[in-house]
């Protein structure tokens, strides 16, 4: 038998504290929230990081597979596309306000599952969270990652 990947350890292995079907739910809201005020607050500062930060994450991603940093450009794509669209008064207060309910939630999701966030014991779930969402969705549309 062959040994894991290690995109299915890392998900399997974030998914032990997303189990709480309301837990998961506030995370499919609340993690592409937290990505797209991150990349609000960098794009306010300067749009041209906000698009290196993506494309640091992409490099990530590339390691881990293929099909999920695909999914990942695509969704980043839609956001910084979103945030070029904006008045650039309005990004840096709502990306502020947006983490913030968004990171609020996220911590109300874990006090109803009863366990910490995973980045607490390993900080790459941080980039892990996104992929765990979109591999719903994959799973939905029965895409292979």
């Amino acid at each position: 038998m062959s040994e894991p990947r290690q995109i299915d350890r890392l998900l399997e292995r974030y998914s032990e504290s997303h189990r709480h079907p309301k837990n998961e739910l506030i995370h499919f809201v609340c993690v592409p929230a937290i990505v797209f005020s991150l990349l609000g607050l960098i794009w306010h500062a300067n749009p041209m990081a906000a698009v290196g930060a993506s494309f640091l994450a992409l490099a990530y991603y590339v390691t881990l597979s293929i099909p999920f940093a695909v999914g990942m450009l695509m969704m980043s794509g839609v956001m910084l596309a979103v945030l070029a669209s904006l008045q650039p008064p309005l990004i840096f207060p709502m990306s502020v306000t947006v983490f913030v309910v968004a990171w609020i939630g996220q911590f109300i999701g874990h006090k109803i599952e009863g366990k910490k966030p995973s980045f607490f014991e390993d900080i790459r779930f941080l980039l892990i969270g996104p992929l765990f969402v979109l591999g719903f969705l994959y799973r939905r549309l029965n895409v292979a990652y």
